[in-house]
């Protein structure tokens, strides 16, 4: 190729009647390249095609763009690799962006008829702050597919049961059931599929038996099946909603959820549709609702211990103290705590999102406060008490021990009379310093470190009644105090 100003010069020249020659020998050329330049002054660059180191990878790219689409260029590199290839990811990723460019698809949009599918889906939203303790925040987003109209919940848990509770309450919403349902692969629905064969979730299955819905799980990798609730009510929920609010709890953010949802989000004129949801929504076009509906409530066996209090989701719960060491079913749902037994129930709270909390009913704590009273006033118990403070803070850790109050005393009175007041004082004080409440604990001190006072047993009279009399221990201290009394009443 020679310069274009060379060319314009035999263009040039050839205008003003010189030979082919003539026009080689002024511009120092030969006569085949003037003829050639005369005949196609704009001659095409012969093409070189440079060999690509990417070349022999090429058929192994297209097998691993079929499996993943998504594929990142730093997985299939590793891949590339692995089989020997050496060149750099600039090449692989230019290469990539022609051949997925070239595999977009085409999506024929659907519309649904009314009442026929609702779809859902799951947007992460952060978290919640409760004092110490944050929850993690998401939201169920759930559009009826030929309205668009808009029901969302936001719970702290992607659960069973949350699942659950959350399309209940947006069937609730709507009025009525469609007759399919639209979901992605979570665990919570599907938990096993290969290719069109799904294994569904045996509770979720039982959750849409009494609604009458089928499940439609959409296919792996394929987010445009929900794009409705996906790629518009989430994000729509993601930047509409949510920016420039604060929110005090859950019960607060849905509040104002709700508000958005009906003076907003419902009220719009769609895109798609140029209608607003809330005038193309057709209410009768839905399934009724069954009478009886499911109990999609957190639901949890506890044992009371014996503070009389249940362990839930991190916090303690009390119950009437009867119910210390037995069995309870707890039923939780966002707002309220309900604890059972044998089908009835004993208690109602306020559920606590934060964590390492008691929460609990005056009711309860006086009713343990007599139940601990009336151990108080037998003579046997007199008798105990009178070794002071010892003895009293060892008594109630035992009775909330859940052990037997009265059999537990009367064994203590009998080591008392076998080893003296001030023994047992210190076998309590060591026993309490291990958490070892009982009389058995007690005995076995005694027993391994002490000797027994009194060889012979009391004298056993007739009247069973004087058999059973007690003499509490003096107090010194009361003594100590009404001496010093008296020395500063003469002086």
């Amino acid at each position: 190729m020679i310069e274009q100003r060379t060319i314009f010069e035999i263009c040039r020249l050839a205008d003003e009647g010189l030979s082919n020659r003539k026009i080689a020998k002024k511009l120092g050329c030969d006569r085949d390249t003037v003829a050639r330049y005369l005949d196609d002054p704009q001659p095409k660059r012969p093409s070189f095609v440079r060999p690509s180191k990417l070349d022999p990878f090429k058929d192994e790219i297209d097998r691993l763009l079929d499996d993943d689409p998504r594929a990142p260029a730093t997985v299939i590199l590793q891949r590339l690799q692995d089989k020997g290839f050496t060149g750099r990811i600039s090449i692989l990723r230019d290469y990539l962006r022609k051949v997925r460019k070239k595999k977009t698809r085409a999506f024929i949009r659907f519309e649904s008829e009314p009442g026929q599918q609702c779809q859902v889906d799951w947007g992460h939203f952060g978290s919640l702050a409760y004092g110490d303790t944050r929850r993690k925040l998401y939201c169920l987003a759930m559009i009826e597919s030929h309205s668009r109209m808009l029901y969302l919940e936001f719970t702290h848990s992607q659960r069973q049961e949350a699942l659950h509770r959350a399309l209940l309450n947006g069937f609730l919403f709507f009025g009525g059931t469609p007759k399919t349902l639209v979901h992605d692969n979570m665990l919570t629905a599907v938990i096993e599929r290969d290719g069109t064969l799904v294994r569904f979730n045996d509770a979720f299955l039982a959750f849409l038996r009494p609604l009458k819905i089928t499940p439609r799980p959409c296919n792996v990798r394929q987010p445009q099946e929900k794009g409705k609730v996906e790629k518009g009510a989430i994000h729509y929920i993601r930047h509409n909603f949510w920016p420039l609010r604060t929110f005090t709890g859950l019960a607060d953010v849905q509040a104002q959820a709700g508000q958005w949802r009906d003076t907003v989000a419902n009220v719009r004129v769609h895109a798609t549709t140029g209608q607003r949801p809330v005038d193309r929504f057709r209410p009768d076009a839905m399934r009724p609702l069954p009478e009886l509906l499911p109990d999609c409530r957190d639901i949890a066996q506890a044992r009371v211990h014996p503070d009389f209090s249940i362990r839930f989701d991190g916090n303690a719960y009390t119950v009437p103290p009867w119910l210390v060491g037995k069995s309870v079913t707890v039923k939780a749902d966002h707002q309220k705590l309900q604890i059972y037994y044998r089908q009835r129930c004993v208690a109602r709270h306020d559920r606590s999102w934060q964590r390492r909390q008691r929460i609990e009913l005056a009711a309860h704590r006086e009713e343990a406060r007599k139940h601990l009273a009336n151990h108080y006033k037998s003579v046997d118990m007199a008798a105990l008490l009178s070794l002071g403070e010892v003895a009293k803070k060892y008594f109630e850790q035992m009775a909330g021990a859940n052990l037997p109050v009265k059999k537990n005393v009367e064994h203590l009175l009998r080591l008392k009379d076998e080893y003296g007041a001030h023994a047992i004082i210190e076998a309590m004080k060591r026993a309490a310093a291990h958490n070892a409440y009982g009389a058995h604990y007690i005995e076995n001190i005694l027993y391994q470190e002490m000797t027994p006072q009194r060889i012979h047993p009391p004298v056993i009279l007739k009247n069973s009644e004087l058999n059973r009399i007690r003499l509490e221990e003096p107090s010194l201290e009361e003594y100590d105090t009404f001496v010093i009394k008296r020395r500063r009443k003469n002086g």
